[in-house]
């Protein structure tokens, strides 16, 4: 089938009048987050730095964030390769506005940019580029290889199908640990052998598996979400084994997941939210151990379906027999140690 026959899956849409109608008090509001994913940009009335900063500061003690690629402030003329590093310039514009304003929140503390690794050598020129725009907070790249024949999700382009097995990919790949970059790896559950394998390719290389590892709840899996999560949890375990490998646990709350919470009358509470996820957050802290997992908000997509207070309730509730070790770990020590945040 042709992609321009697969149904398409877009992101759910924000209804802020929807999400005032659910209010929590703030559970543990001394606690230091790292929020270790989210973007910025001008969909649905845009999100940028005051928007950002409304949910940062809304209760929780968020005291830096790290921005993730998500095409947005691309550059509109020059070489095509080089365009994604319009992004990084925006974003670490965005970050010296933030210190400027000497706000409690390190905003885009950490920037994780664009650039086509099937460039092979040549993406080399690409990431010095964003390293010399990032004004010191450019800390990787995020190369999305999220594909399955049977959905249209991505907002971007559709990559290739087994893109990292590629050797040209792979070429381009080995410059991220030569410069002292990391990975964020955004592909769905079925994908999750095929990221393993590279992991094992290039154990010096840092990467982080962004979302779950996507654990899909539409298409073909809606409905099925009993067969999904042992699949996609015999996937992590092997995933689990490659010590280079780290985790962002967020990213449930958009549509191709399957929760769906946007649909119901009323916004869910960190309760039935912590409830909803709590197997895959236990299970990946197992698995990795708190010191390879980082929450992450993965804001504003998925603020369709929760608001901030709330999202950032629920994973403190999930965490609350974690040790203050492990704590930490979850909610700080791990993002900022993984993307050497200067906070």
């Amino acid at each position: 089938m042709a992609v321009s026959e697969l149904p398409k899956i877009a992101h759910a849409e924000l209804d802020p009048a929807w999400l005032t109608q659910h209010r929590e008090e703030i559970l543990e509001p001394g606690l230091p987050i790292v929020d270790a994913h989210h973007h910025l940009w001008d969909r649905g009335g845009g999100y940028f730095l005051d928007e950002l900063l409304a949910d940062t500061g809304s209760g929780h003690n968020v005291v830096a964030t790290v921005f993730v690629q998500c095409g947005y402030g691309y550059r509109t003329t020059g070489p095509e390769a080089l365009r994604p590093v319009g992004e990084t310039e925006f974003v670490a514009g965005i970050a010296r506005e933030a210190e400027r304003r000497k706000l409690k929140t390190h905003a885009c503390a950490g920037i994780v940019g664009a650039a086509d690794l099937a460039l092979g050598d040549k993406v080399a020129e690409v990431l010095g580029a964003h390293i010399d725009a990032g004004g010191g907070r450019f800390r990787g790249i995020r190369h999305i290889t999220a594909r399955h024949d049977e959905l249209n999700a991505s907002l971007l382009s559709r990559p290739p199908a087994r893109q990292m097995a590629d050797p040209v990919f792979r070429k381009g790949f080995a410059h991220l640990a030569a410069m002292n970059l990391t990975f964020d790896a955004w592909l769905y559950h079925t994908q999750i052998p095929e990221l393993t394998d590279l992991a094992r390719a290039f154990p010096q290389a840092p990467i982080v598996l962004n979302h779950f590892g996507g654990p899909l709840g539409v298409g073909p899996y809606r409905g099925k979400r009993d067969e999904v999560f042992p699949a996609w949890l015999a996937a992590m375990t092997e995933l689990a084994r490659c010590p280079n490998v780290h985790v962002k646990l967020g990213g449930l709350g958009m549509a191709i997941m399957g929760f769906d919470f946007h649909k119901e009358a009323l916004p869910p509470s960190s309760e039935k939210l912590a409830s909803s996820w709590r197997p895959y957050v236990e299970n990946c802290v197992q698995l990795f151990g708190a010191a390879r997992c980082m929450f992450e908000s993965n804001f504003p997509v998925d603020k369709a379906m929760f608001s901030y207070p709330v999202l950032w309730n629920a994973f403190k509730r999930i965490a609350s027999g974690a040790s203050a070790t492990e704590k930490s770990a979850l909610f700080h020590d791990t993002a900022t140690t993984f993307y050497r945040l200067d906070i």
